[in-house]
């Protein structure tokens, strides 16, 4: 790979699963990885072991709900690499649960982690890649975002607000030469996936004909996302085309929720977690 096509890139929630992946994919493909979790030792566990070298890849603690965070996050990530060329906002959490019954503490962490978050790394993205004249913001969002799903109220929620204000960013950051891409995805096979088949409340999550692999994912960023900077696109497209009809006609949702709960409890019952 030329040095010319090399990136500087910050992700977060690189302990595990998406973030995990993703870095170590883009790291073999020679860019420049800042990688960041509030959970850190996992995250520095994976980077040792990689043996990579300190000229590629950097990493800290960050708490994506916590403004002080970020500034000092993309501030030595900018120290150790020059401009960053694309922030991806993967961290996430998800618990399921009836409304209820779910916990105020929960309400909290989805809206903190999975709104608040977002919006808090574009901005201070953003602010960067606006005085440096261009970047790519890469927002994770969910087939929540698109339809209502029942079990998964709140994390619902916190998606569909990751959607509108992606998407509203994105208009205010073009005229700057930056690009904000949403990538919503079906359940993938992570832990946060593992952690779902537990609970009665998540069987629309596994109603699909099966979860998505890493590998699938990381082919979509790495082939479509980086390349073309979409500002928005699903995986799998045949489900995202599923939840955007069924979002524009919650009666029609209404009557299909039953089946698909049962087609996803059996599915549930099935799962084998990694």
């Amino acid at each position: 790979m030329s040095e010319s096509i090399r990136q500087t890139m910050v992700l977060t929630g690189c302990a595990s699963g998406i973030g995990k992946c993703l870095s170590r994919r883009f790291l073999d493909e020679g860019h420049r990885v800042f990688c960041t979790d509030i959970d850190v030792e996992p995250m520095r566990a994976w980077i040792e072991e990689g043996d990579y070298s300190t000229a590629q890849v950097g990493w800290q603690k960050l708490d994506v709900r916590h403004p002080s965070d970020w500034e000092e996050a993309l501030a030595e990530a900018s120290r150790q690499f020059g401009d960053v060329d694309v922030m991806m906002n993967i961290a996430g959490f998800l618990r399921p649960g009836y409304v209820c019954d779910v916990d105020c503490a929960d309400v909290d962490l989805h809206l903190d982690v999975n709104v608040k978050g977002v919006i808090l790394g574009t901005r201070a993205a953003a602010q960067r890649m606006r005085d440096q004249g261009h970047g790519h913001i890469v927002n994770f969002g969910s087939l929540a975002s698109l339809t209502p799903v029942p079990g998964l109220s709140l994390y619902g929620a916190s998606k569909f607000a990751v959607r509108g204000f992606s998407l509203a960013a994105a208009e205010e950051l073009r005229p700057h030469g930056v690009d904000v891409s949403l990538v919503l995805l079906d359940a993938v096979k992570t832990p946060m996936l593992d952690l779902q088949a537990d609970y009665e409340e998540a069987a629309l999550t596994f109603s699909g004909r099966r979860p998505l692999t890493l590998d699938e994912v990381e082919a979509l960023m790495v082939d479509h996302v980086l390349v073309g900077r979409p500002l928005e696109v699903t995986l799998p497209k045949s489900r995202g085309l599923m939840a955007r009809f069924a979002g524009t006609a919650p009666d029609l949702t209404r009557l299909l929720s039953p089946l698909m709960t049962r087609i996803g409890r059996r599915a549930q019952e099935k799962f084998e977690k990694d």
